[in-house]
């Protein structure tokens, strides 16, 4: 069956792809430009698609079975706070351009739709408080706005023949290159002062994991839901240890932060569906490949 998903060349929609073309699935790359050449490690097709809501794109879904909605228009390198000065346009491609393509997909008889959200909908909670899927969300970024308004919008649209799920997804981490953390390696490795942080991350193969669970799990399960989607919590050090040994490098590593201060994400409710993360064995491989370059 086909897949269209938006913005799989990005960050996050790449691994998600990869995890599609493994299981079998056709891909169709929606977005402005097609990849390049081997960009994937098998071939995909492409439909010009754009989030852009005057335009009307029902014409990229007439051979998607599915949708995988990634495409996110913000500044480079920046999610929260990626409005930079122009917050209009901002909330009216991100917002009114996904529920454009929502409703586009419906239209055309797309039978499920996928919506990768973000934990910033959530907004700020005290530190140490779990994030459950039930809990009232209080967002405070712009971009955590947007994601939710997408969501609620998108699970409004739920109906028999169409399937709607959103994934709030927490840091996404990888081996694909370029990588996420290349300029925190690059920095570390030539001895500049790296500040001590802390988050909470999942690899990109279990976000692609959960994508296809998305795709294949009994409609009545998750239609109109939202799910957290969380692995690890992980600061500087825990990231630049690996490093540390793997290129026998003297600089000094950054403290180890406070991990009690974060609010992490219960993730029982994907668990539920047979969605098993790669924890820290797959950290662990994920950075002997960074460093190793294998």
């Amino acid at each position: 069956m086909k897949v269209l998903v938006s913005g799989g060349t990005g960050l996050v929609g790449r691994y998600i792809v990869e995890e599609l073309l493994a299981a079998g699935y056709t891909v169709i790359i929606g977005g402005r430009h097609a990849p390049l050449p081997r960009f994937f490690s098998r071939p995909v097709e492409f439909a010009p698609l754009s989030l852009d809501p005057a335009r009307d794109h029902i014409e990229a879904f007439d051979d998607a079975y599915f949708f995988v909605h990634c495409a996110f228009h913000h500044l480079p390198g920046k999610y929260r706070g990626g409005e930079g000065d122009d917050p209009a346009t901002f909330r009216r491609f991100n917002l009114d351009g996904s529920v454009r393509l929502f409703e586009a997909a419906k239209r055309a008889g797309t039978r499920r739709c996928v919506f990768i959200s973000s934990r910033a909908a959530y907004g700020e909670h005290t530190p140490g408080t779990m994030l459950t899927e039930g809990m009232p969300a209080k967002p405070e970024t712009l971009y955590g706005q947007v994601k939710l308004d997408a969501e609620r919008s998108l699970a409004h649209l739920a109906a028999p023949g169409f399937v709607t799920a959103s994934l709030r997804l927490t840091g996404v981490y990888g081996n694909l290159r370029p990588n996420k953390w290349d300029k925190l390696i690059e920095d570390y490795l030539a001895g500049r002062p790296l500040p001590s942080r802390a988050g909470t991350e999942v690899h990109g193969q279990d976000v692609g994991k959960a994508v296809r669970l998305m795709l294949e799990a009994e409609p009545a399960r998750i239609s109109g839901e939202t799910f957290n989607v969380s692995d690890i919590a992980l600061d500087s050090w825990d990231i630049l240890e690996p490093i540390r040994w793997e290129r026998d490098c003297v600089n000094r590593l950054p403290l180890a932060a406070d991990k009690s201060v974060l609010t992490p994400m219960d993730t029982a409710k994907i668990r539920a569906l047979g969605w098993s993360p790669g924890g820290m064995p797959l950290f662990e491989e994920t950075m002997h490949a960074l460093a190793t370059g294998k």
